[in-house]
């Protein structure tokens, strides 16, 4: 181990500390380390792959912000397991896990891995047409569904094949979000032209969660413009959202028309076998012998969001190889408790049921007419939740309500986002409600 490796890696860790939940630190970080540096590439040991799975999954922006902070953003970072897990042989391979390649892509999402099921077997499909003749089978290709469904799977796998296929191709991929930071900070230093020359010059860009373009005209115009002159180029765009575009609140009409002309397509919630197949591939990936008792307790508890699904396995499998056991039903039910709640499925009725706790209204007055303001702003986060854990439509959401109109749906959904935005105090209990909602 050199000293200046170890030295590089305490400092990302010491930023990224001050960020996370000190337990989640201590279990996660505390038993990593620096071990060679080379090249601009630090190397990082952890205890097994399933460490490295679940850091890559739930704490990969927050190193990619420590090593642009610390380390002007030219270092990149490659994790390697330590140890073995059962039969497992020792992962001698290292895994790059931030990579300034320009392109923004995470090498762990490809085809190979994809599940396929009857849920998002239409996606996998275009999104395979895509990859293998960008800028001609389907452009734009708008992604749409849930959290956790696979949307940036397939998004960055089809970033990833072209990348590999067609190494002369310019890919980028960005969250909305990003454009929009980037939007602001080039309008403060007068550098729209370069801003829009980044965009203008890809020959894929991928963008993910476009719903973040919710009242931001400027970025919508920019995106616009962004758009139309890529498509004259003949070049892929590829555009994630948790709902379709017609659904995506006060976008502009032109916009919405230019993201249906391509192929819209949905991403819907897994059947149970689709589940158990997915824990089983994951498992597979890391020479693990899942037990079909323990993929079945947690496929039947995990329904609708499979980035969870797969978390529950990472964690069960990183715990039991640190602590010796071995994976049964029993273990995974004890370690799982926390994650998957005691309710298991998210309804309709236990999301208005942990808005009552929050707002201390009662079920028939949120399903009532009346109309104060704070039960109306009740009512208003109830539909919003169930419309972001649910993916309901808007209909659906205002029958259950008592039949309210599908537009006082679209106003409740538009009131909460912005809400969220600009009142903390309001954002810190729609926080606690999601929490005890996830468990």
């Amino acid at each position: 181990m050199t000293e200046q490796a170890k030295l590089t890696w305490e400092n990302i860790l010491n930023y990224v500390r001050e960020r996370i939940n000190p337990q989640s630190f201590v279990t996660w970080f505390g038993s990593s380390q620096g071990v060679e540096l080379k090249d601009d590439v630090l190397l990082v040991e952890f205890p097994n792959g399933f460490f490295i799975d679940w850091i890559e999954e739930h704490y990969h922006n927050i190193l990619e912000e420590a090593v642009g902070e610390l380390n002007s953003g030219k270092l990149r970072l490659a994790f390697k397991a330590l140890r073995q897990q059962g039969d497992r042989p020792m992962r001698k391979k290292k895994r790059l896990i931030l990579s300034h390649d320009g392109t923004k892509l995470q090498e762990r999402y490809s085809f190979e891995n994809f599940v396929v099921g009857k849920n998002n077997e239409f996606a996998h499909a275009a999104a395979l047409a895509v990859a293998e003749a960008p800028g001609e089978a389907y452009n734009p290709l708008f992604l749409y569904g849930g959290v956790g469904l696979g949307k940036t799977h397939l998004m960055q796998s089809i970033g990833n094949f072209i990348h590999r296929q067609y190494k002369h191709l310019n890919v980028y991929y960005t969250p909305a979000e990003n454009i929009m930071t980037e939007l602001i900070e080039a309008i403060q230093k007068n550098q729209q032209m370069a801003f829009k020359r980044k965009y203008r010059t890809k020959d894929i860009l991928l963008i993910d969660d476009i719903q973040f373009l919710y009242g931001k005209e400027r970025l919508q115009e920019e995106i616009f413009h962004t758009f139309n002159y890529l498509y004259g180029q003949g070049k892929q765009v590829v555009i994630t959202s948790d709902r379709p575009p017609r659904e995506i609140l006060t976008l502009e009409e032109r916009l919405t028309s230019r993201f249906q002309g391509g192929l819209v397509v949905d991403l819907q919630p897994p059947d149970l076998e689709t589940r158990i197949a997915i824990l089983q591939k994951k498992a597979e990936s890391e020479n693990i012998k899942l037990p079909a008792n323990v993929a079945y307790y947690i496929a039947s508890k995990v329904k609708s969001n499979i980035r969870e699904l797969e978390g529950c396995l990472i964690r069960l499998l990183a715990l039991s190889s640190l602590s010796g056991q071995e994976v049964t039903e029993q273990l995974a039910e004890e370690v799982l408790k926390d994650l998957l709640g005691s309710g298991g499925k998210i309804t309709k009725e236990m999301i208005m049921k942990n808005v009552i706790e929050e707002f201390g209204f009662s079920e028939a007055e949120l399903k009532s007419r009346k109309r104060t303001q704070k039960l109306a702003l009740a009512r208003q986060t109830s539909m919003y939740l169930i419309r972001t854990f649910l993916n309901l439509s808007l209909v659906e959401i205002g029958d259950f309500f008592g039949g309210k109109d599908h537009t006082t749906v679209i106003h409740a959904i538009e009131k909460i986002e912005k809400l969220k935005h600009t009142d903390f105090s309001y954002k810190q209990n729609l926080e606690r409600i999601i929490n005890r909602i996830n468990g």
